[in-house]
């Protein structure tokens, strides 16, 4: 399941044919990312009893995503530059450039990519603790972070 992720612009036409659009337009206005795949039926959801609400939505190929909202601009800002260091320890194996690949079609704008966040759990030890460091964190309590977020919402 993704986490942290928006529905792209291109969308907007889906969900105005589903009579949703008021509830996609803050997201959109607000949030340009690029997901390469059609996004089907979003539906603001609670994943778990006595969580807090989300935007669910499925896509063609099967994938299931949600965006979540952030509760502290503390919380935004540990996975902005989360995500920062993430792009520039942890590249993709096919050597292109993570923010140009997300946006392809519209400039990342206020979304924060949760899957390129996750992955600090699979880096080395050393670039755990490097990056750790430059947040002023430990390596287990990103990893904390990362797990609270997660469980938040979703499982």
């Amino acid at each position: 399941m993704k986490l942290i992720v928006a529905i792209p612009a291109t969308n907007l036409l889906a969900a105005d044919s589903l009579g949703i659009q008021s509830q996609l337009t803050s997201a959109l206005v607000t949030g340009n990312y690029d997901m390469l795949q059609f996004a089907c039926l979003p539906q603001k959801a609670t994943l778990i009893p006595g969580g807090s609400e989300s935007l669910v939505y499925t896509t063609l190929s099967g994938t299931v995503g949600v965006l979540v909202p952030f509760t502290s601009r503390e919380d935004h800002e540990l996975f902005q530059n989360l995500e920062m260091h993430m792009r520039s320890e942890h590249p993709p194996l096919c050597g292109r450039d993570h923010l140009s690949f997300r946006s392809y079609f519209f400039p990342v704008k206020n979304v924060i990519d949760g899957d390129l966040c996750e992955q600090f759990n699979m880096v080395d030890p050393g670039k755990q603790r490097s990056i750790s460091e430059d947040l002023d964190k430990t390596p287990n309590e990103l990893s904390k972070r990362l797990e609270d977020i997660r469980t938040r919402y979703a499982f």
